[in-house]
């Protein structure tokens, strides 16, 4: 019986070559595909795949936070990330999320379905020049692993540009005018740094923002 696989990637034609080489076997079947995180995490809820290969960069709502809410409503479903990055950041931050493989889109399409078969047999895949890095820094000692994270550490690099705007205290329809954005995805991105960060309400995220030094402390709550 194949595994079932959401391919989650804002460009057609990755995706349509993803689905292609997959295709080609009995291994796996693309039941979904779809360009944002929102769409992402509405067809998890009603489908459940046994895979996911999510972008990290995506319009919205990226991978990462895709990746978590994926996982609070879908604990089985496990989730490979495809990126173009390869720095520490990005690398962490998706694993602290929960995927269970990370996979460079300069890999060939093959490399991405021994990824798949791997985790789908419940390993976990970096790509060599992830882990190779990763290792190479363990041994010269300069990967910082003592001192605790940030309190903000567990947020995307969206979500603190947002709640920096937030922290600044412009309203959720300013931030998305000044981003471009949909009011619905800065709604979501502030629902979601409230449950990272743990606080319940915009004076919360004010705080939080305050003590990182993003703002001075002061500034005054907006309604949406």
């Amino acid at each position: 019986m194949p595994f079932d696989v959401l391919l989650v990637e804002d460009h057609g034609i990755v995706r349509d070559g993803i689905k292609s080489m997959l295709d080609r076997g009995d291994e796996f079947r693309v039941i979904g595909e779809v360009g944002t995180g929102i769409e992402a995490i509405q067809f998890c809820r009603n489908r459940s795949p046994h895979l996911v290969v999510m972008d990290l960069e995506l319009p919205g709502l990226g991978g990462v936070e895709a990746t978590t809410e994926i996982l609070r409503h879908a604990p089985e479903t496990r989730i490979v990330i495809l990126s173009m990055y390869t720095d520490d950041k990005s690398v962490v931050g998706a694993i602290r999320a929960g995927a269970r493989g990370f996979v460079v889109k300069k890999a060939s399409l093959s490399d991405l379905v021994d990824a798949l078969r791997t985790i789908a047999k419940g390993g976990s895949y970096l790509s060599p020049q992830v882990s190779d890095r990763l290792l190479s820094r363990i041994q010269r000692g300069d990967l910082e692993t003592g001192p605790a994270p940030s309190r903000l550490s567990g947020l995307s690099p969206r979500e603190v540009q947002v709640l920096k705007m937030v922290a600044e205290g412009k309203s959720s329809k300013e931030i998305a005018t000044a981003l471009a954005l949909g009011l619905e995805t800065i709604r979501s991105y502030r629902k979601t740094m409230m449950r990272k960060l743990g606080v319940n309400n915009v004076a919360g995220l004010i705080h939080v923002a305050a003590a990182a030094g993003l703002s001075g402390g002061s500034a005054e709550m907006k309604a949406d």
